[in-house]
């Protein structure tokens, strides 16, 4: 139901477009695939399909009917130390699968490598069942061991495709293929990867396809790509957790059958202009060669237009001038009903091809190329083109916005974006129709100190009073299970914040007779509109009248009417309401956790401003507080009392005066954030008796989302 085809007989347009309740019913983290749309065209000229408006015009290049060409090919597996485990059984059967698919005509080896290179055979074989037999045992057989010797496995590959072609004299007869596989960096022989480049290129002479696949997150994808696209091949990455063998076997499929080689389009000179890339080694069946110009002029008639190429019979040329009369574009091109609101205001579509086609090639040309000066004038061009037809590339930002005086509702955004990669994107929860909050310095790191006032560990609370330059802490030894209230500002700024407790045992050897830690913090927010949050270490729940639900294992910024939710992998997630107002929580995981360790989170105020000064809570009641010390414990006293206060970790007494308690305090150092940063405080004992207004009980909520406060709005009891 997201997907929308409007289509006639010479035009379909396609939409894709879930709303996140719709991504949140097909799955619940959203919608994390391949979107695939199969389709094809009528083919009345083998010349194929030249389409012409106001200046510009595409050419679709797909003969069919043709017999396939024979493949040389080697495969080159990574057999190296790091290819251990999931990752190396998933190519070995998808190999298995490759093997199986080869055509009788086609000649094959295989090649592993580590920092030895073990060749199959010392040349091409032909395709029968015992030399397929053959060949996956031998890859059956390969086991991972020793370093990367990328330069030397690539050498070994093209010498035996030369060494066979030259001595059978098949050049035009057939496509000479590598599929090269690795998940690492060059680490033995030839590790320069300008060094590695030129060797390939030398070495391969354009007679040779490099077809590259980087596994994992460790891969050098930047050499595979360049690799790729100086030697006429591709390149994918496979990523660790997904499905390598399926995704192997579908980029195998995409070259499997190779039809045309050495494809040259001409068009005259004097006729056209700024065409894209016009010479394509190869063309693989299901596959299609697109071309878009520019010509000289628009009252232009017939465009000649000449094709040379060899297959598997004979050396192929087509030759056809193409009718280009206005008439006939302006009717078959845009189609009599074409959906209305998809051309940016800019009915010209062919332009828009071309322009695409021609920041492609520009940005392929920037991957090629070492020299500098150069790289920049392809970098300025292509983010000149991106900016003027809108395309989003890596030199280029695009900035979602509020609604806007506008039909479409997004202003356009120019600038420059680190080639690195996006900032995370900030998605509305809502829809189109609603307004994300200000955005807050996104803490991206695993661990941070944000402000001191919080309640993490065990659980261990800090306050800090910034006027004195006091620090406070407490515990509150609760039991598993209990919920406390945080925070309670329901009836002014409308938040409420709560933990639930989860229980382990003691450490050895501690006082302690259990640990808790927060498991879950609940935040309620009830303006402008109600939206409950519950965050765990694995998962955050958002509940704004959609559901929403984020793994905590992804970075994510999601934001709604003023409500921003931040999620930033396995380290932290930053709620920011109304922009006045931020929550940072930190998730706790352990890789081997002790008996007496939990998976938790701690709790930190970083922006409290929008709170009201009738907030309350275990932190929220001393927000808009002071403190002070109305006895200085300078100079203490080296009684035996002292002493043992000393060796225990703890410094002189005191007595601070806060919201009219008088509450005795110790110095003490304690260690928070996950026990990796210490802090100095004064240490409020005995469950923060007369530093909190009434007693522990009365923090108890009766559910994750309660509101409800025992002592009132901020009511606090004079001692």
């Amino acid at each position: 139901p997201s997907t929308v085809i409007n289509q006639n007989e010479t035009f379909a347009n396609i939409i894709f477009k879930p709303s996140v309740v719709q991504q949140a019913k097909i799955a619940q983290n959203g919608v994390l695939g391949d979107f695939i749309i199969r389709y094809d065209v009528n083919r009345e000229q083998s010349i194929g399909d030249i389409q012409v408006l106001n200046g510009y015009f595409v050419h679709y290049f797909a003969p069919k009917d043709l017999p396939p060409l024979p493949k040389n090919v080697v495969f080159v597996l990574d057999s190296s130390a790091s290819m251990v485990g999931t990752k190396l059984r998933q190519t070995k059967d998808a190999l298995f699968t490759i093997l199986h698919d080869l055509r009788p005509q086609d000649r094959f080896s295989i090649i592993g490598f580590s920092n030895r290179i073990k060749v199959w055979k010392d040349h091409l074989i032909s395709v029968t069942p015992d030399s397929i037999r053959d060949g996956k045992v031998y890859i059956h057989h390969m086991s991972p061991t020793g370093g990367t010797d990328i330069n030397g496995a690539l050498q070994r590959a093209i010498r035996l495709l030369n060494k066979y072609v030259a001595h059978n004299d098949i050049g035009d007869r057939s496509v000479s293929l590598i599929i090269f596989l690795t998940d690492g960096k060059p680490t033995v022989g030839e590790t320069h990867t300008l060094k590695i480049l030129n060797n390939t290129r030398e070495a391969a002479r354009g007679q040779v396809c490099i077809f590259t696949i980087g596994i994992g997150n460790d891969v050098d994808f930047r050499l595979l790509e360049k690799l790729s696209l100086e030697n006429c091949g591709l390149t994918r990455r496979v990523h660790e957790e997904e499905d390598a063998g399926s995704q192997l076997i579908g980029f195998y499929d995409e070259i499997r059958t190779p039809l045309l080689s050495d494809i040259r389009i001409d068009y005259p000179p004097s006729s056209v202009v700024q065409a894209t890339k016009t010479l394509f080694p190869n063309y693989f069946n299901g596959s299609e060669i697109i071309i878009a110009g520019k010509l000289v002029d628009r009252k232009l008639d017939h465009l000649h237009v000449e094709v040379t190429a060899s297959n598997s019979k004979k050396f192929v040329i087509l030759k056809t001038d193409v009718p280009v009369g206005p008439q006939k574009a302006g009717k078959d091109v845009t189609g009599s009903s074409r959906p209305e609101g998809d051309g940016e205001g800019d009915p010209n579509h062919i332009e828009r091809l071309w322009s695409y086609l021609t920041t492609k090639q520009l940005l392929s040309s920037w991957l090629q190329s070492d020299d500098e000066p150069e790289k920049e004038r392809l970098r300025q061009r292509a983010q000149d083109l991106a900016l003027s037809y809108r395309f989003l590339t890596p030199f280029t930002s695009m900035k979602l916005r509020g609604p806007v005086p506008r039909k479409d509702g997004l202003e356009e955004a120019h600038g420059m974006s680190a080639a690195m990669g996006p900032e995370p994107v900030v998605q509305s929860v809502r829809g189109a129709g609603t307004q994300p909050g200000p955005l807050l310095e996104k803490p991206y790191q695993p661990r941070i100190k944000i402000s001191k006032t919080s309640v993490d560990g065990d659980p261990h609370f800090v306050v800090d009073f910034p006027l004195s330059k006091l620090t406070v802490c407490f515990n509150i030894d609760g039991q598993p299970g209990d919920i406390l209230r945080l925070v309670s500002d329901h009836m002014d700024s409308g938040v409420t914040v709560n933990g639930e407790l989860i229980g382990a045992p003691a450490p050895p050897n501690g006082h302690k007779k259990q640990r808790t830690y927060f498991r879950t913090i609940t935040i309620l927010v009830n303006k402008p509109e109600r939206s409950y949050l519950e965050i765990t270490p694995s998962r955050v729940i958002l509940d704004g009248g959609d559901r929403l639900v984020l793994p905590c294992n992804q970075s994510v910024v999601v934001g709604s009417r003023g409500l921003e939710v931040s999620v930033s992998a396995n380290a932290n997630v930053t709620v920011t309401i109304q922009g006045s107002i931020a929550f940072v929580i930190l998730i706790h995981l352990y890789k081997k956790p002790a008996p007496f360790q939990r998976h938790h989170l701690g709790f930190y105020i970083a922006n409290s401003e929008g709170l009201s000064s009738n907030c309350h809570g275990l932190l929220g009641q001393f927000l808009n507080q002071d403190a002070r010390l109305t006895e200085d414990p300078a100079g203490p006293s080296q009684s035996p009392t002292h002493l043992l206060l000393l060796q225990a970790g703890e410094g002189p007494e005191a007595v601070l005066k806060v919201k009219g308690h008088q509450v005795p305090v110790v110095w003490k150092q304690r260690k928070i954030y996950n026990g990796e940063e210490q802090i100095d405080c004064w240490f409020a004992r005995n469950n923060a008796a007369k530093l909190i207004d009434g007693e522990y009980k009365d923090y108890l909520a009766s559910h994750p989302f309660d509101t409800g406060m025992t002592l009132g709005r901020g009511t606090s009891r004079e001692l």
